[in-house]
């Protein structure tokens, strides 16, 4: 670890729990399944040919399961002294910044299908324009709820630094 500004070490980029490619796997399963429907009606109808269905689900699912590991293997998250870092994208690699001075309030959240997974995702509000938030997917319970507090603390910290 390199040392910050006021010395203390910095933190290191942090990956997803591993149990979240199954999550994004069964996704592109589900996915696969529902863009193949049309192939196989064509088949029923005798439009297409009986290898059709099975080719289009075959394609559907290899570049469905691709992108699940590849999205697993880019994604990753860091928090600074200044900043949370975010780096993720497949086709579009996207690098995000939210300033810790700029976050209006972070949420743990936890859908159905996380709660089948064990996993939970990290919501962070940030100041500005509608929709202006970021969110950490694939964490655990604990995980979520620990980067909550910690951005929480954080960002009332740079807040209080930043004052007027």
């Amino acid at each position: 670890m390199t040392p910050t500004r006021d010395g203390g070490p910095a933190s290191t980029a942090q990956s997803l729990h591993p149990r979240v490619r199954i999550v994004w796997i069964l996704r592109a399963v589900l996915v696969a399944a529902v863009l193949s429907v049309p192939f196989a009606i064509g088949f029923y109808f005798e439009y297409l040919p009986r290898w059709a269905p099975v080719l289009a689900a075959a394609a559907f699912l290899a570049l469905g399961v691709a992108h699940a590991v590849l999205r697993y293997r880019r994604w990753s998250y860091e928090i600074r002294e200044d900043a949370l870092y975010l780096d993720r994208g497949v086709v579009t690699q996207v690098r995000t910044t939210v300033p810790l001075v700029r976050i209006q309030h972070v949420d743990s959240r936890r859908g159905p299908v996380e709660r089948g997974a064990g996993l939970a995702s990290c919501v962070v509000y940030t100041a500005g324009s509608r929709g202006a938030d970021v969110r950490i997917p694939g964490l655990t319970p604990d995980g979520a709820s620990d980067l909550r507090e910690e951005l929480k603390r954080l960002s009332i910290r740079a807040d209080g630094e930043d004052a007027v």
